[in-house]
């Protein structure tokens, strides 16, 4: 049988390796997951794949080394409890992140996040774009995701009843890193998906395949897309998202005080399916059986209680106690070449060395490592971020990749200090960083 790889992609599958395997990419509105769906994955990962999953920075779920013939039972047992791959790769708009988890204004997030995902998910008016489309609905400007999102919301409160919403659109990384620029303050909900409508319409109909939103503002200028946006909406109508009734998934806040928020912290994003059974089982038992997968690439819980002491001696029981170097990181990887064709590094081997090397000061920095300059862990809006951005063949015929290292200290994307650095030079200059001693 000939398997169309391209037509695959809008099903949230990519090829993975010449030999027929492939990588499924599982859509997570806000990055929330019940018990009962962690429990599905982690079987699906433990019968047709290697019993891993991985969890990406934008709070989606990857299973890799899947074969074709397995796709239709393993899409079966997703939709039984409402999880779907459709869209998660491929030109269409992609899961629906929060980069935000458990801030102040999470609650109202997250249902957002789902509204829109409802609305979105395998509606072909959203599918067969030029390229990918990424959106976010997070709780505050906490770790300014919304510079990379082709269209990023950021709750700004309520009026009347009403809520309200900062919107940033044209941002993104790869190898053009832009950032997204502010077009309205404080637009109310009712009128948020008329305007990704007309967004996205624009974006269809003007870039050329294989092109971002960043791009099409390049070519044609603010003020362009701007009038634009303002025809497709002149005749547009309010579109209210409300609900009957509360459709919160995590605990609810308390009368007097907030709830006590715990994390398993997960090295470079990867579980494996009995750990992630354990972390099902904490959800049920201490947070309302939901847990969500954060931008660090962690596992969090929102208590149904002030008393985390039980929790957290759970998590300990399940293998994640935070006493370890790796669990005292915050360290956002890619898969790297570990498990993608893309990848120019193994990020998990490099990951570990730098760990290796961290003192008290760096072990308080969070990091990102990408294999590729795709930039999938996001290294630009790390304190300090790394770039694989080459592989150079040796004399032996072996592969050693190079690579670009990053520093923020403020707003914005992080700076580049240094290019083209060997696995050495790099652990070099990590440790001259936090010897304040790297020069840009």
């Amino acid at each position: 049988m000939t398997i169309d790889y391209g037509r695959l992609r809008i099903e949230g599958v990519y090829k993975q390796t010449d030999d027929g395997h492939l990588m499924m990419r599982i859509k997570v509105p806000a990055g929330v997951l019940s018990s009962e769906q962690a429990l599905i994955v982690g079987d699906i990962a433990d019968r047709h794949a290697d019993g891993r999953v991985h969890l990406t920075t934008r709070g989606s779920l990857e299973i890799h080394w899947l074969q074709h013939r397995d796709l239709a039972e393993i899409h079966r047992r997703l939709a039984a409890v409402g999880l779907t791959s459709r869209g998660a790769c491929g030109g269409a708009v992609r899961g629906i992140a929060c980069s935000t988890t458990f801030a102040d204004g999470f609650s109202v997030a997250q249902v957002l996040a789902r509204k829109l995902h409802r609305h979105l998910a395998g509606n072909p008016h959203f599918e067969g774009l030029p390229k990918k489309f990424k959106i976010s609905v997070d709780a505050g400007y906490q770790g300014s995701r919304h510079l990379i999102q082709d269209l990023g919301l950021v709750y700004a409160g309520s009026e009347d009843g009403i809520d309200l919403y900062d919107l940033w659109t044209a941002g993104g990384l790869g190898r053009e890193p832009i950032e997204a620029f502010l077009f309205e303050r404080s637009v109310p909900e009712p009128r948020i998906l008329p305007t990704i409508e007309a967004v996205v319409r624009i974006y269809r109909q003007h870039t050329p395949a294989g092109k971002r939103l960043k791009h099409l503002l390049q070519e044609i200028g603010e003020k362009k897309f701007r009038l634009l946006v303002a025809e497709r909406l002149e005749h547009a109508v309010d579109l209210p998202l409300g609900d009957a009734f509360e459709k919160r998934l995590t605990p609810l806040p308390v009368a007097g005080g907030g709830r006590a928020r715990i994390e398993a912290v997960v090295f470079a994003g990867e579980l494996t399916s009995p750990a992630l059974r354990e972390l099902a089982a904490v959800a049920s038992d201490h947070a309302g059986g939901f847990m969500a997968i954060t931008a660090d690439q962690n596992i969090a819980f929102l208590l149904e209680n002030d008393d985390p002491s039980a929790a957290a001696a759970a998590l300990a029981a399940a293998g994640f106690s935070g006493a370890t170097v790796e669990e005292q990181v915050a360290f956002r990887i890619c898969p790297g070449n570990h498990e993608c064709r893309m990848g120019l590094a193994p990020t998990r081997d490099v990951a570990r060395a730098i760990a290796g090397t961290l003192d008290e000061r760096g072990r308080g920095l969070d990091w990102a490592i990408s294999g590729c300059p795709n930039s999938c862990a996001q290294p630009q809006l790390a304190a300090v971020g790394i770039i694989a951005v080459k592989s150079l063949k040796d004399a032996s015929g072996a592969r050693h990749p190079l690579f670009d290292l990053y520093r923020r200290q403020e707003a914005g994307f992080g700076r580049l200090l240094r290019r083209g650095l060997n696995l050495t030079e790099l652990l070099q200059a990590v440790t001259d960083l936090q010897r304040g001693e790297v020069r840009g």
